[in-house]
């Protein structure tokens, strides 16, 4: 047992990694998300990203979330099994994942204001998770 919700769990600004597959193997990619308490919610821009393009081809993915500090021991998991879709620009939900990240929207960097300025360009990808596997494996730091 992960020893907190996973809900309040991935509500901390913490990086997902994201597992695709390709012809080659799967590949990871980390990443800002938003969860809803369904969905995993992530802004992508197809223009730059292959992992938009390899979850049209095969939406089964995997995800990994690691909350780690050596100093005070924690080491909280989880990780998540499921299937990803490529959805249409909401400004909402991708003003969700930048504001967890990075504060109201008067303390962005242009790079993440202009994606609202050609929203045509970006896109969401959702995660819906099918199983979920919670773990702490903190320790008593020395």
């Amino acid at each position: 047992m992960l020893g907190v919700d996973v809900d309040t769990f991935l509500a901390r600004p913490l990086f997902c990694f994201l597992s695709t597959a390709t012809d080659e193997g799967p590949r990871v990619s980390p990443l800002w998300y938003d969860w809803d308490g369904h969905h995993l919610w992530i802004v992508a821009d197809p223009v730059t990203k292959s992992y938009p393009a390899r979850i049209e081809r095969d939406p089964r993915t995997a995800v990994a979330v690691v909350d780690f500090d050596a100093e005070r021991g924690l080491v909280q998991h989880v990780g998540m099994r499921g299937r990803a879709s490529v959805e249409p620009f909401d400004p909402e939900r991708a003003s969700a994942v930048f504001s967890r990240y990075i504060g109201p929207r008067e303390r962005w960097d242009d790079r993440f204001l202009g994606v609202f300025d050609v929203p045509d360009r970006y896109r969401l990808v959702r995660f819906d998770p099918e199983t979920v596997v919670a773990r702490d494996q903190s320790y008593a730091p020395t």
